[in-house]
């Protein structure tokens, strides 16, 4: 294969199910190249009728929880049912090496080599929510190649994993026995968008703390959104497989019932996309126009309590004003 492809490469490749031409296009929506990001565009823009058929679910939880587990015997049990699957794993980046473990596929053997089933890793970089900057173009890219459904794993609950609900049809929040500990964990936020629960690791002899936690689960769900739909709650077990054909009917129960919702839901995450993508370029703009030492000075200002942080922001506003109009 050529090192450089063209977009009637990329095209080729998805009309032919090319799996490695997959994998060489998310690539090319993942990369900081000018160049590259043209292309991809203009890939998406092709692709754009093909999309928008598949299930889109975001699955996040408390780390520990067992989301690769849970997400490879959710993903066999698809694929046994003759459905096509695919996994976009966001994986933890360090904030001091930048450099990113990338290993779920060692975490979902099975569901890894399963002709039916595709995973793709990619470091979460700096982006806040636990997601991947160009998650949302990956998963166009996996819609328009023609998964049945494509899961979105994210690094962890935190403050802005909110994210995730942006770019899906179901937000699923896995937990695990011991509610008290993990409530306190949980963001009110996260838990008003969720909309379904699975509480995992349901086997041995945790029968009675199982129940205890849905109870307590169920319990504060009803305060935080007494108003509207509640999410179900439910548990299973990734090792004996029990109560995940309860979590596949739910969740058909809800595309279902749901599907109106589910495409209001989608024109708005799209338009939400884009003022992000917006402030993104923005802010990029932002940075290219100013030079390094004008934001140091400003920032060590501010440090140093010579100027309030309104006042340094001003006047870093003003000087980006200034550079735009000089532009032709």
């Amino acid at each position: 294969m050529r090192t450089t492809l063209t977009l009637n490469d990329y095209l080729d490749g998805f009309k032919n199910k090319n799996r490695t031409i997959l994998a060489r296009a998310i690539t090319l929506v993942e990369s900081q190249n000018p160049e590259h990001h043209k292309l991809a565009q203009q890939l998406l823009q092709k692709l754009l009728p093909q999309t928008g058929k598949s299930r889109r679910i975001g699955i996040s939880g408390t780390p520990g929880v067992g989301k690769s587990t849970f997400i490879e015997a959710f993903g066999k049990m698809l694929t046994d049912q003759k459905k096509t699957v695919a996994v976009l794993a966001v994986d933890p980046t360090s904030q001091v090496s930048g450099g990113s473990i990338l290993g779920d596929k060692t975490r979902m053997n099975e569901l890894a080599i399963d002709p039916q089933a595709f995973i793709r890793p990619s470091p979460s970089g700096e982006t806040l929510g636990g997601v991947a900057r160009r998650t949302r173009e990956s998963l166009l890219l996996c819609e328009a190649f023609g998964f049945d459904y494509v899961l979105v794993e994210t690094v962890g609950v935190g403050q802005s994993e909110t994210t995730v609900a942006q770019m899906v049809d179901v937000f699923m929040m896995l937990l695990q026995p011991g509610a008290g500990d993990d409530l306190q964990g949980i963001k009110r936020g996260i838990l008003e968008l969720v909309d379904m629960v699975v509480v995992t690791k349901d086997d041995g002899d945790h029968k009675a703390i199982i129940q205890k936690a849905k109870h307590d689960y169920e319990k504060a769900l009803q305060i935080l959104r007494h108003e509207g739909r509640i999410p179900p709650v439910l548990s299973c077990s990734s090792i004996t497989k029990a109560g995940l054909p309860e979590v596949k009917k739910t969740l058909d129960d809800f595309f279902s019932s749901e599907s109106e919702n589910i495409k209001k839901k989608r024109n708005e995450q799209g338009l939400d996309w884009m003022w992000q993508l917006v402030r993104e370029g923005l802010y990029d703009l932002f940075q290219g126009s100013l030079s390094p030492e004008m934001i140091t000075n400003s920032e060590r200002s501010v440090l140093d309590q010579k100027q309030t942080a309104p006042q340094a922001a001003l006047y870093l506003l003003e000087q980006f004003q200034k550079h735009s109009k000089k532009q032709p």
